[in-house]
């Protein structure tokens, strides 16, 4: 019994140091994420219902499509790989990052909870803006105006819209729902008084004569950047999306593609602030 125990106990360490080793040979090679990733052949990534024009899903044919999905398709190209969609929200991606479900995320903001358990790229890919969509005929010169009793604004569950809207307008009413269309209703429904979105999000949405649009002063950047999740080996995995984003900035790629992307849909980006670039 004394040797059984023994041997029970040696196949225990061993597999706990080869455990300890594994990750330590994950955490040497800096291109361990990028060989996992090549290694199962795909690029996992999130997609959102309502997100149009970055995510937009095929009711025919539940195929993706959108520029962020295209952005997407890049990198799965780059690295060799086929796209592999996971419908989520943004309020879920951190877990979906913890639990391995998804590889990158794109067109995300800075937000120091998500930071704990996720890497973002320092370069952002493009600059939104916040932005105000209102009833027709009540634009807001500034967020002076929404930051009353009276008024009550939209935000989605777990956004960095969340986030705007209780630092800036901590007097209005804040109704919190789990996604796009769910706002919109609200503000169909006149039970709200606007509805905080990046402005290319707002303007998506105003094309379809659903309100308008206001970008309120002071005008808050909005950088939309990649983020990965932490773990061992995804150095090489940071620095290879580091340079196409770079690289995707300085020749004018990603500008071109998001302008003919607006264009292609009639959004009119006439409302941008002359000061304002993307």
């Amino acid at each position: 019994m004394f040797k059984i125990v023994n041997i029970l106990r040696a196949s225990i360490l061993g597999v706990g140091i080869f455990g300890m080793a594994q990750a330590g040979i994950a955490q040497d090679n800096p291109s361990a994420v990028i060989e996992e990733i090549r290694s199962s052949g795909e690029l996992k990534i999130p997609v959102m219902i309502g997100e149009e024009p970055g995510y937009i899903k095929d009711p025919a044919t539940g195929e993706w499509s959108g520029f962020y999905v295209d952005f997407l398709q890049d990198i799965a190209d780059a690295l060799g790989v086929e796209l592999e969609t996971v419908e989520t929200t943004w309020g879920n991606l951190a877990a979906d990052f913890q639990s391995n479900k998804i590889d990158i995320a794109i067109g995300v903001n800075p937000n120091p909870s998500r930071g704990l358990v996720v890497d973002y790229l320092w370069e952002p890919l493009f600059t939104d803006a916040w932005a105000v969509l209102t009833p027709d005929g009540a634009p807001v010169a500034t967020w002076a105006e929404l930051n009353t009793p009276e008024k009550t604004i939209v935000v989605q569950k777990g956004s960095t819209m969340q986030v705007v809207a209780e630092a800036l307008l901590p007097k209005a009413n804040i109704t919190v729902v789990e996604d796009r269309n769910l706002a919109i209703m609200e503000l169909q429904a006149q039970r709200a008084d606007g509805i905080l979105l990046a402005v290319f999000d707002a303007l998506q949405i105003s094309n379809l004569a659903l309100g308008d649009v206001s970008v309120p002063e002071p005008m808050l950047l909005n950088p939309a950047t990649l983020a990965v999740a932490r773990k061992p080996g995804n150095a090489g995995y940071i620095n290879f999306l580091t340079n196409w984003v770079q690289q995707q900035r300085s020749l004018g790629l990603a500008q071109g593609r998001l302008q003919k992307s607006w264009e292609d849909r009639g959004i009119d980006l006439s409302i941008l602030p002359s000061s304002f670039s993307f």
